[in-house]
């Protein structure tokens, strides 16, 4: 971090800007309503969204480095997942009434192809070019790897073939299980990966990256932890920029919805839009890990999103169903089940051997170019 006034005046090593931008993003919240509606005003808010979005990007980084691997990261898919069950929710309330809600499947089968094969596809194929093989706990991916294949089938595929209810959905009984073991899996996966078996996730041997291919004169050395002052203050703008990221969420997605309708292009596209801005943060903290030698920093980011995505998602859409008395739609399509299997596949054969290079990459990016086309052309 570089030496600024506030470190001179408070001991607070931030930016300037990067304190200023989530109270910036509450401040246009609190004006709002003296502004007209228009396209312009739309298109200022989503300027303002991305850059509340890299301010949380950098808080997030800061407390990581603070608590170390591998707490920093969790923290990181916890608040990421905080947005993503607080847009959810309640752009579901305000649908309360108006037939089975789809929002909650595809915002989170959108999460789990865009950290699978679009995250990881990215962090691969960045890491594969600039060090030709990069290493990683294959304990730890695999531990996730289960988790997660089981936890995505149970949401998102067994409602198509349950005959209690109409296709694709969960009877109140049913759903109130699957949020019961959904919990389950994920809090599971957390306590390995805090607790029993910490050492799954801490990064592996560095013996392998510390050849000539893997060194680069660009490699930024390892800077040294913030103080607790720095720590404290970029946890407080974390919160600040994830309330600034949720409400200015909700109040662009309705005009996403009249975009995409008036375009004439499928509704699920509202659950990828949402689900890219929620994971922005994650995404770019992923990338700039992989740039930086650390894949298993952007493995355990990437995996831990997807299973809080679901883990978290889903007993929070049951609570919403039940105390609402309204229905939601959890089962995907036979396309979307396809890509789903294959993404996972190519996930387990690529993280089969310990190592990565640029392949694995390339194909998990045809992978997520694909679901992106047949959704906009199914």
């Amino acid at each position: 971090m570089s030496d600024n006034k506030l470190k001179q005046m408070i001991g607070i090593d931030l930016p300037l800007k990067t304190v200023l931008l989530p109270v910036l993003g509450l401040l246009i919240l609190l004006v709002t309503g003296t502004f007209v509606d228009t396209d312009w005003y739309s298109a200022i808010l989503s300027v303002v969204l991305i850059s509340v979005v890299l301010s949380a990007v950098f808080h997030a980084e800061v407390v990581a480095h603070k608590v170390g691997e591998p707490y920093g990261t969790l923290i990181l898919a916890l608040a990421v997942t905080i947005i993503e069950v607080s847009l959810i929710v309640s752009i579901m309330f305000t649908e309360a009434g108006a037939g089975p809600s789809t929002l909650a499947r595809d915002t989170v089968f959108a999460a789990i192809m865009i950290i699978l094969t679009g995250m990881i596809g990215i962090c691969l194929l960045v890491g594969g070019y600039k060090y030709k093989e990069q290493i990683f706990a294959k304990k730890g991916v695999s531990a996730a790897l289960v988790a997660l294949i089981a936890i995505a089938t149970l949401a998102l595929v067994l409602p198509n073939y349950t005959t209690s209810s109409t296709e694709g959905s969960y009877t109140n009984s049913q759903l109130i299980f699957v949020a019961i073991v959904s919990l389950i899996l994920y809090f599971g996966f957390v306590s390995v990966q805090t607790l029993t078996h910490r050492d799954y996730f801490l990064p592996a041997s560095e013996d392998v990256v510390n050849d000539s291919n893997a060194i680069n004169e660009d490699d930024e050395p390892h800077a040294a932890p913030p103080n607790v002052k720095t720590a404290i203050s970029s946890l407080v703008l974390l919160l600040l920029a994830l309330v600034s990221v949720v409400a200015l969420s909700k109040k662009l997605a309705p005009k996403i919805e009249a975009k995409i309708e008036a375009a004439g292009l499928p509704q699920s596209l509202v659950g990828i839009i949402v689900a890219g801005v929620i994971l922005l943060p994650e995404g770019i903290a992923a990338y700039k890990a992989a740039r930086k030698n650390r894949l298993q920093t952007s493995l355990n980011l990437a995996l831990g999103s997807a299973l809080a995505s679901i883990g978290l998602t889903i007993p929070a859409v049951a609570i919403v169903c039940i105390t609402t008395n309204s229905t939601v739609t959890l089962g995907i399509d036979e396309k979307s089940t396809i890509l789903l299997l294959l993404s996972l596949l190519t996930i387990i054969i690529s993280f089969s051997s310990g190592k990565t290079n640029i392949l694995y990459g390339i194909v998990l990016l045809v992978i997520f170019a694909t679901y992106l086309f047949t959704t906009i052309v199914p």
